[in-house]
């Protein structure tokens, strides 16, 4: 499902079911010490989705789920909670109920990438009045947006992934009214989307959605070089 969202330069990969037990590097199994088992089971499989997308990328050992292969990447977030990732190469996770994914790509193409799915069903009541701004209320999350997406839940989906690819860069936390997004229009699965982060002078991010099988997914690369 990710794959259709990225551009040529992006490698991601994708699971709908989580992986065997033993696919964590021992430095992971340290950071998943003591957690429950399904966080846990999310945490191993997410990682393996980027170490196959990092070997289809060039830059990581074969896909095999041996956590002791040589040569073996240990993707481990750091005080902020951001995945880290080699040298060259920019990333980013996202897990939900059924579904799991990591995208990459090369610092040399890409300067920033954020990826993020949800369930395709409504916020909870009065969510949508606390992460949306006045212009976004007026938009098609609010309208319900018509085409049988959630179009609150994809608003939230929109900010997540766009907050994604800038935070790690600018580590500053931002608010959900911080990220504004406006959507090109409604569509039954898939379009895009632009988010505008108001931090500093404002950065404006172009993003794509996709819609399917009960989920939403939001990507937001931005090209090495791109003025934004």
């Amino acid at each position: 499902m990710i794959r259709a969202l990225l551009p040529g330069t992006v490698v991601g990969v994708d699971a709908f079911g989580d992986a065997p037990e033993g696919v964590l590097l021992p430095a992971e199994e340290a950071v998943v010490a003591g957690v429950a088992a399904g966080r846990r089971r999310e945490f191993a499989t997410v990682r393996l989705c980027a170490r196959r997308a990092l070997h289809e990328l060039g830059g990581g050992p074969g896909p095999g789920t041996a956590a002791g292969a040589p040569g073996g990447v240990a993707l481990l977030p750091d005080g902020d909670g951001v995945p880290g990732w080699p040298d060259g190469v920019v990333g980013s996770m996202t897990h939900t109920r059924g579904y799991r994914a990591a995208a990459v790509a090369r610092t040399a193409d890409v300067a920033r990438l954020g990826i993020d799915a949800e369930p395709d069903r409504p916020l909870r009541d009065g969510v949508l009045e606390t992460i949306a701004s006045p212009a976004e209320l007026g938009g098609p999350a609010a309208r319900g947006g018509g085409g049988g997406v959630c179009w609150d839940r994809l608003l939230f989906c929109a900010k997540e992934a766009a907050y994604k690819a800038w935070f790690p860069h600018a580590r500053v936390r931002l608010g959900f009214r911080d990220v504004e997004v406006s959507f090109d229009g409604p569509a039954d699965a898939g379009g895009r989307f632009t988010a505008w982060v108001r931090h500093g002078a404002g950065e404006r991010l172009a993003g794509r959605w996709g819609a399917g099988g009960g989920l939403l997914v939001a990507v937001v690369s931005v090209p090495a070089g791109a003025d934004i």
